[in-house]
């Protein structure tokens, strides 16, 4: 490692404050950005500790939307999202529980990472992430591998999950990491169903258009017969071929829509 100051804000406006400053690097819990720290691929000058920021945790339930705070740590997802029990369901196949009880879901979402559990739950739910600035849609928020719509020294405060009427994940990790080889997120709400996929594309999570309309139509796995990706624009490593991860996907998505509730 190497020296760096560190601030711990209580409240939202004092984080964004210290963000504002120059090289500020804000630190959620740190599964990501401390081995990133340790391998000298950044260097920040000081680190912003959100977990000190209380109004940014939590799980809250009203008018059939469930809100996450963006310090909430996945075990208390896991714990306390019944209400959407594919998202307490993905939460609580985080990593370990190590991870668990440190990673956030805002550090998860702001990072977003191709292979992380939660992009698919936010943008197969159709969430809103909520900054201190603003709010932005699921499908606007993503742009690509590690990439999002938040600006420079933005928080991500709370994320809004619309409760669908069903839902379902369905992951084949990675045994080492635990990640997301392939992931699947599935929901069925009043205005048809999501299907988004983690883990997989070069672009990061996505949207699969032709399984949400094969499942709007009939919310079954055998609606997902016949459809598949193609491999070329899949992520091809030493973990699986792009071929093997578009099959992946067809295979995760069956099991997603059987295991909904």
């Amino acid at each position: 490692m190497y020296a760096f100051d560190i601030e711990r804000p209580s409240t939202v406006a004092d984080a964004a404050a210290a963000l504002s400053k120059e090289d500020a690097q804000a630190l959620g819990g740190g599964q990501t950005l401390i081995p990133t720290l340790k391998q000298r691929l950044a260097a920040p000058e000081t680190l912003v500790s959100l977990s000190g920021v209380t109004e940014m945790q939590g799980v809250s339930s009203d008018g059939g939307v469930i809100t996450v705070g963006g310090g909430t740590t996945h075990a208390t997802v896991a714990a306390e999202a019944g209400g959407f029990a594919a998202l307490a369901k993905l939460a609580g196949g985080i990593g370990d529980p190590a991870v668990r009880n440190r990673g956030t879901i805002g550090g998860s979402l702001a990072n977003n990472d191709p292979s992380a559990c939660y992009p698919s739950a936010a943008l197969g739910a159709g969430a809103t992430i909520v900054t201190n600035t603003r709010e932005i849609a699921a499908d606007d928020y993503f742009q690509g591998l590690f990439d999002t719509a938040l600006d420079e020294g933005e928080i991500i405060t709370a994320v809004k999950f619309p409760v669908p009427e069903k839902s379902g994940y369905a992951k084949f990790e990675q045994p080492a990491s635990r990640f997301a080889l392939v992931g699947v997120f599935v929901t069925k709400a009043a205005d048809g169903v999501r299907v988004a996929v983690t883990g997989a594309s070069e672009d990061g999570v996505f949207r699969w258009a032709d399984a949400e309309a094969a499942l709007t139509a009939n919310f079954a796995p055998e609606a997902l017969e016949g459809l598949a990706l193609s491999g070329d624009s899949m992520i091809s490593d030493v973990h699986g071929s792009g071929a093997y991860r578009a099959h992946l996907v067809g295979v995760m998505a069956k099991r997603a829509v059987a295991s909904a509730e």
